[in-house]
C-alpha cells in the first residue's frame, strides 16, 4: 500500500543526555534518513543537553536555540536513563515489523514516534515546532481528527487513561472549547474526577506538544535572560548556574487559564526534588520569566480518544507487559532466526536474536539482541538482552525466573569491556523505600549470598541512600580472568562452590548502576546490535532462498547497502548459489546479487537493463553454460570484485549477473525439449515451398504467468484466442530445399515482399543467432533448433548440409503486423519458421511439440519469452494453456467450449485499435523478472491473482457472457499495470478513457506499452462508431481500427504446387 504523504520536516532535533551519545545518535538519525523514514531535505541535529539534568523544559529550550541557529526548527525528541536499554527509551527495540518498509531494520520506539509524528499527528498542522518525548509508547489512529482551524498559541496532545493510572501521572483540565485550565500531576481524587470525560476516562499528559511560530519565538526569547539562559549551551558556556525545568509543569503550565501567577511562582515541577530554599528561589526567578513571556499565549488540548499512551517507567513488570502479548496464541518473533520455534511460549517475544539448538522461552518473557546456543531455559517474567554465544554456557543448566539479565558494552579509560548486570523483575529503581534486590529484601539477599553491606556501599553512605542504584553490585574487571554472566548468576542459587564465586566477585572491580551509566559505550552497543541483526539476516536470506519462500529480500539488500556491509551479503548469496542443486534457487540467488550491486550504485551509473556480453565475463558464463555451477559462481565472484569501485561498474556488473541468471533460466526452460519430437515424412521435391501460416493471438487473462521462471516456479495459466486481423492470417513462413549447399534467409512485411535478405555460406555467418537484434537472428536460430545445422560442429556449413540433406535451404518469414504489436508475432513467427523448416527437411512435428520447440528456440535466441503467444496462435480457437510449478516445463492446452453461436457474437463485438505506439516486450520483461526474483509482495500477490483470475475468465467464456468477459478484461488490464508499471502510455490512457462508455472492457495486448488495444464493445459491429469517437479526440497520433475474428484453424501447413496440406 502506498505510504500517505507525511510532514516535510525542516529540522529534527534529538536531545541527548550524555555528550558521548551525540555522534552516535546523529548517525542513527542519518541512517533513518537513508531508509526514507525522514525526508531527504530535513536537517538532522543531535544535541547534548547543556547539563545532565536540565529537565524536559530546559532540553526543549536548548534544542529550540540550536535549531534556530541552523534554521527554523520543526521537531524535537528527548530521553533519559532507562534501566532496560543502554541507549535509552528512544532506541528501545519493539517486537514489531514493518513489512512495507523499503529498508529492513529493527523498529525502535523512535521509529514508531517518527512515523506517528510524520503521518498521523503532524499532517495538517501549521508551521511551528513539534515537541515529542521518547519516554512513552504511543498508538494513534490513521486519522486522529485534530482540527487546526483558527489555531493560535500552543497545543498539547492528550490520550485517554483510567483514573487509577492518572493518580501517578499528569492530566489536563480543559473547558468546553478545549482551552487548558490546569495541569495536575499526581492530583487528588477530586482533581482527577474533575478532568474526567463522559466515558469516565481522563486526558493524560502524553509528552507531545505543538508551538506556533509566534509562541515558539516567545519561548526562544527567554534564553537570553537569566536564569533561563542556563538551560542552553550558551548560558552554560557563559558560566550560568544550571536550572531544571519541566516542559509541561513549567513552560506549558504558565499558559493554563486557571493558574494564577502566585500559585505558579510558588509551585515546582515533579522533575525537581525537594531541595533547599536557594534552589526554590532560583526556580521562582525562572518561572517569573516564563510567566512574563508566555502567559498570554493560548494553550489548547487536542484529545485522541482512540489512541493510547503508556509512560515507559522503570518497572520491569510494566516493561515486559509492553513487549509481550498476553493471550496471544504464539510467540512474537521479529528479525530473528529460531531453530526450534516450538520451544517459545505463547505471548513471549524474541527480537533480533539467533537461537541455535533448544532454547526454551516461557510465556511473558523477552529475548533481545542475543545469540544463544541451547540447551537453555528462560522461565517466566524474564528479560534477557545483549548476550552472545560466548555467554551461552553460563545459562546451561539454569532456569531463570523473574530476572533482568543484560550484557553491556562499557568503555573504561578508553578500554572496551563487556559487563553484565542482573536484577529482579520486582526490584525498585527508586531511591525511596526499603528496596529489594533479586526480588528479595537486602537482608535476605545478604544472608543467602554471603555478601555484606560494606561490599556495596561505603560506611559513610547514609542509610537513606543505600539503594539498588548506588549498590556496587556489578563486576567490571577481574585481576586474572574475563568476566561473564556467571559472575552475577551465582547469586540466584548459591551452591557449595558459592564461596569461590563470592571470592571472585569480591576480587572484581565493581560499579553501581548509576556509576555504570556514564561508562556505557552506546556506539559499541548499537554496532553490536547491528552486527547481530545482520548475522540473523544472513541466516534468513539463506533460508528464504533455499526453502524457496515468497519473501522479498529487497529490504534486507537495501539495509546491507545503507549499513555499509553489502560484501557479507554477497558472500552468503554466493554460497547459496554455488551450493544448491536447484537451478531455480541458484538463478534467484544470482538475481539477488544483481540487486545488491544495483542498490549499491544508489541510482547512479545508468539503467539497470543493458548489455551483458563483456568478454571479461565469458569465463564464468562458460562454466554456467557447461553446468558447472560451483565454478561458475566462484568465477563470477572473482570477476565481480574488479567491478565494485564506482556506480557505473556496479550497474554493469549487475547486468552481467542478470545475464548469468538467464543462463540458468534458459537451462531450466530447455527442459521443454523433453516434449519435442518429430516423425519422418516424405521429403518435398527440391524447390518446392512448404508454407506455414498462422493467425495472431489475443490474450484475455493470465499473461506474465507463462513467462519463465514464473511459468515453472509459480505455475502459469493463460486464456488466449487465435484471431484473424481484417480477415487475414497475418503471420507466416515458407521453406524449401535448394541445390546449392548454403542458407538463404529473407524476411518482410508480406509473403510477396521480402525487405531483408541474407545468405549464410559458413558457420561464422550464423554466430550472431543469439543476438535478437542482429539481422535474421530468429531465422538462424530456427535452423539451429530444427537440427539442420550446428554452430559447434567442426565441419564447414556446406559439408554439414551435403552430408545430411544433400542440399541447402531457403527460408522466408513474414508478418503483416507492426513490430511490437502485442499480438504474439515473434513467437508465432518462430513457430511457423520451425514448422516449415522441419517439413522441408522431411520431418513432421505436432502442435504440442511445436509449442515446446518455440520455448527452446526463444531461449537459444535469448529473448526469453513465455509460452502463451505460440499457444494462442498455433492452436485454434479459444483455449486455456497451463504449466505446472515444476520442471521439466510442460505446457498443456485445453480447448474452451463456448455456447453455440457465441464465436460469431464475439466476432461482432471484438475490435482491435492500433495505438501507433510500439514497445518490445523485452523492455518490460527485464523489469518484471527483476521484481519477481526480488519477490516484491505486490508482484507475488498479483502473479497469483493472474493465475486465479484465468479460471474465472475461462468460465465466463463457457457461459458466453460478454459483460463478464468485459469485467475480466478490466481486471486483467489492472493486473498488467501492476505487473509492469509504465506499460500504459498517456495517449493510450486518453484513448481508453474516451472509449470506456462504448465497451464492456478493454486492454492492451501482450505486455502493453503500446501495440494493439482490443475492445469488447457493448453493441455489435462498432468499427465506424469507434473510429468516429477517436476522430474527435486530440493527441492520439497515428491510430487505426481493425476488424478481428476468432480463427478456428490455427497453424496451417501445405506444400505449394502439390495442393497438399499437412
Amino acid at each position: 500500500m502506498e505510504q500517505p504523504k507525511g510532514v516535510d520536516w525542516t529540522v529534527i532535533i534529538l536531545t541527548c543526555q550524555y555528550k558521548d551519545s551525540v555522534e552516535v545518535f546523529q548517525r542513527e538519525l542519518e541512517m533513518r534518513q537513508k531508509r526514507e523514514q525522514i525526508p531527504a531535505g530535513t536537517l538532522l541535529v543531535a544535541v547534548e543537553d547543556p547539563e545532565t539534568r536540565v529537565g524536559s523544559g530546559g532540553a526543549t529550550l536548548n534544542a529550540l536555540l540550536v535549531a534556530a541557529e541552523h534554521l527554523s526548527a520543526q521537531a524535537g525528541f528527548t530521553g533519559r536513563d532507562f534501566p532496560f536499554d543502554d541507549c535509552g527509551r528512544a532506541f528501545t527495540c519493539l517486537p514489531v515489523e514493518n513489512p512495507q518498509a523499503p529498508v529492513e531494520a529493527m523498529v525502535c520506539n523512535l521509529d514508531c514516534l517518527l512515523d506517528i509524528m510524520s503521518y498521523r499527528l503532524g499532517p495538517g498542522s501549521p508551521p511551528g515546532v513539534w515537541v515529542c518525548s521518547t519516554d512513552m509508547l504511543l498508538t494513534v489512529p490513521p486519522d486522529p481528527g485534530i482540527s487546526w482551524d483558527g489555531f493560535q498559541g500552543a497545543r498539547v496532545i492528550a490520550f485517554p487513561g483510567s483514573t487509577a493510572y492518572a493518580r501517578h501521572h499528569g492530566v489536563y483540565l480543559t473547558d468546553s472549547q478545549g482551552f487548558v485550565l490546569d495541569i495536575y500531576y499526581q492530583g487528588t481524587e477530586a482533581e482527577i474526577q474533575q478532568c474526567a470525560r463522559p466515558d469516565g476516562r481522563v486526558p493524560l499528559v502524553s509528552g507531545v506538544a505543538f508551538f506556533s511560530v509566534e509562541t515558539a519565538e516567545h519561548l526562544l526569547a527567554t534564553h537570553v535572560n537569566p536564569p533561563l539562559d542556563a538551560c542552553t549551551y550558551m548560558g552554560l558556556d557563559s558560566g550560568a548556574r544550571p536550572v531544571q525545568l519541566s516542559l509541561f509543569f513549567d513552560i506549558l503550565l504558565c499558559m493554563a487559564r486557571n493558574v494564577s501567577r502566585e500559585d505558579y511562582l510558588l509551585g515546582r515541577p515533579p522533575e525537581v526534588g525537594q531541595g533547599d530554599a536557594d534552589v526554590a528561589g532560583y526556580l521562582q526567578g525562572a518561572r517569573a520569566q516564563l510567566w512574563r513571556e508566555l502567559h498570554d499565549q493560548p494553550l489548547t488540548m487536542a484529545y485522541v480518544p482512540d489512541g493510547s499512551y503508556s509512560y515507559m517507567t522503570s518497572s520491569a513488570s510494566e516493561f515486559l507487559h509492553s513487549l509481550t502479548f498476553p493471550g496471544a496464541p504464539g510467540a512474537q518473533v521479529v528479525h530473528s532466526r529460531v531453530e526450534e520455534p516450538q520451544l517459545l511460549g505463547a505471548g513471549s517475544s524474541v527480537v533480533s536474536c539467533l537461537l541455535q539448538g533448544p532454547v526454551r522461552l516461557d510465556s511473558g518473557s523477552v529475548l533481545q539482541h542475543c545469540h544463544l546456543q541451547g540447551p537453555i531455559h528462560i522461565g517466566a517474567g524474564c528479560f534477557v538482552s545483549g548476550l552472545d554465544m560466548a555467554q551461552s554456557k553460563a545459562l546451561h543448566g539454569l532456569e531463570l525466573h523473574d530476572v533482568i539479565l543484560q550484557g553491556h558494552h562499557v568503555r573504561l579509560h578508553g578500554t572496551p569491556i563487556h559487563a553484565f548486570t542482573l536484577v529482579g523483575r520486582l526490584d525498585s529503581w527508586e531511591r525511596q523505600g526499603t528496596g529489594t534486590y533479586l526480588n528479595m529484601s537486602w537482608s535476605e539477599f545478604f544472608q543467602k549470598t554471603g555478601i555484606r553491606n560494606w561490599d556495596l556501599w561505603d560506611p559513610d553512605t547514609p542509610p537513606t541512600e543505600r539503594c539498588l542504584l548506588s549498590a556496587r553490585l556489578f563486576p567490571m574487571l577481574h585481576p586474572s580472568r574475563a568476566l561473564g554472566p556467571q559472575d552475577m548468576l551465582w547469586m540466584l542459587d548459591p551452591q557449595e562452590e558459592a564461596g569461590e564465586a563470592l571470592w571472585a566477585w569480591r576480587a572484581s572491580w565493581r560499579l553501581s548502576w548509576e556509576q555504570l551509566q556514564p561508562c556505557l559505550d552506546r556506539a559499541a552497543t548499537l554496532a553490536s546490535r547491528r552486527d547481530l541483526f545482520f548475522r540473523q539476516a544472513l541466516h534468513k536470506a539463506r533460508h528464504v532462498l533455499e526453502a524457496q519462500q515468497d519473501l522479498s529480500l529487497r529490504p534486507l539488500i537495501w539495509a546491507a547497502v545503507h549499513e555499509g556491509c553489502p560484501r557479507t551479503l554477497l558472500a552468503t548469496l554466493d554460497q547459496v548459489a554455488a551450493g544448491t542443486g536447484d537451478p531455480g534457487v541458484a538463478a534467484r540467488a544470482l538475481a539477488c546479487v544483481a540487486d545488491v550491486l544495483g542498490c549499491w550504485a544508489e541510482g547512479r551509473g545508468g539503467l539497470r537493463s543493458g548489455p551483458a556480453a563483456n568478454p571479461e565475463w565469458l569465463r564464468p558464463f562458460s562454466y554456467l553454460e557447461c553446468g558447472d555451477l560451483a565454478r561458475g559462481v566462484e568465477a563470477l565472484a572473482q570477476e565481480r570484485d574488479k567491478w565494485l569501485s564506482r556506480p557505473a561498474l556496479l550497474v554493469r556488473a549487475a547486468r552481467h549477473y542478470e545475464g548469468a541468471g538467464q543462463i540458468l533460466v534458459r537451462q531450466a526452460v530447455m527442459s521443454a525439449q523433453h516434449f519435442v519430437s518429430t516423425e519422418p515424412v516424405e521429403l518435398p521435391a527440391p524447390g518446392q515451398w512448404v508454407v506455414a501460416e498462422c493467425p495472431a493471438r489475443v490474450d484475455f487473462s493470465g499473461g506474465w504467468s507463462d513467462t519463465p521462471p514464473l511459468a515453472y516456479e509459480l505455475g502459469g495459466a493463460v486464456v488466449g484466442l487465435a484471431v484473424r486481423v481484417d480477415g487475414r492470417r497475418p503471420i507466416g513462413a515458407r521453406a524449401r530445399r535448394v541445390w546449392e549447399p548454403g542458407l538463404w534467409l529473407a524476411a518482410g512485411p508480406r509473403q510477396d515482399e521480402m525487405a531483408m535478405k541474407i545468405v549464410c555460406q559458413s558457420v561464422d555467418d550464423l554466430q550472431d543467432y543469439c543476438q535478437p537484434h542482429a539481422p535474421g537472428a530468429l531465422l538462424k536460430a530456427a535452423f539451429i533448433c530444427a537440427g539442420i545445422v550446428s554452430v559447434h560442429s567442426k565441419l564447414p556449413l556446406s559439408e554439414q548440409l551435403l552430408r545430411t540433406f544433400g542440399c541447402g535451404f531457403e527460408l522466408h518469414t513474414w508478418s503483416e503486423l507492426p513490430h511490437g504489436s502485442g499480438l504474439g508475432t515473434s513467437s508465432i513467427l518462430a513457430g511457423t519458421a520451425l514448422a516449415a523448416l522441419q517439413r522441408a527437411a522431411g520431418r513432421m512435428m505436432d502442435t504440442e511439440a511445436l509449442i515446446h520447440a518455440v520455448l527452446h528456440l526463444e531461449q537459444v535466441l535469448t529473448t526469453g519469452g513465455g509460452w502463451q503467444d505460440q499457444v494462442g496462435g498455433l492452436m485454434p480457437g479459444i483455449k486455456v494453456g497451463r504449466s505446472r510449478a515444476q520442471l521439466p516445463l510442460k505446457v498443456e492446452v485445453e480447448e474452451i467450449t463456448v455456447p453455440e453461436g457465441f464465436v460469431q457474437t464475439l466476432n461482432d463485438h471484438l475490435l482491435l485499435v492500433y495505438t501507433g505506439k510500439t514497445r518490445l516486450a523485452r523492455n518490460l520483461l527485464q523489469d518484471v523478472l527483476r521484481s519477481w526474483y526480488a519477490r516484491l509482495p505486490a508482484v507475488v500477490q498479483n502473479a497469483r491473482s493472474l493465475v486465479q483470475h484465468t479460471e474465472a475468465c475461462a468460465e465466463a467464456f463457457r457461459q458466453g457472457s460478454l459483460p463478464l468477459l468485459g469485467q475480466c478484461l478490466t481486471v486483467y488490464w489492472k493486473q498488467k499495470k501492476l505487473m509492469a508499471p509504465g506499460c500504459e502510455p498517456l495517449a493510450v490512457r486518453r484513448m481508453m478513457d474516451v472509449l470506456a462508455p462504448q465497451v464492456h472492457g478493454q486492454s492492451l495486448a501482450g505486455a502493453g506499452g503500446g501495440g494493439f488495444l482490443y475492445l469488447l464493445t457493448k453493441k455489435p459491429r462498432q468499427k465506424e462508431a469507434v473510429e468516429a469517437v477517436l476522430a474527435k479526440t486530440e493527441g492520439l497520433g497515428n491510430y487505426s481500427v481493425h476488424l478481428v475474428e476468432v480463427d478456428t484453424q490455427g497453424l496451417s501447413l501445405h506444400l505449394l504446387g502439390s495442393g497438399t496440406s499437412t
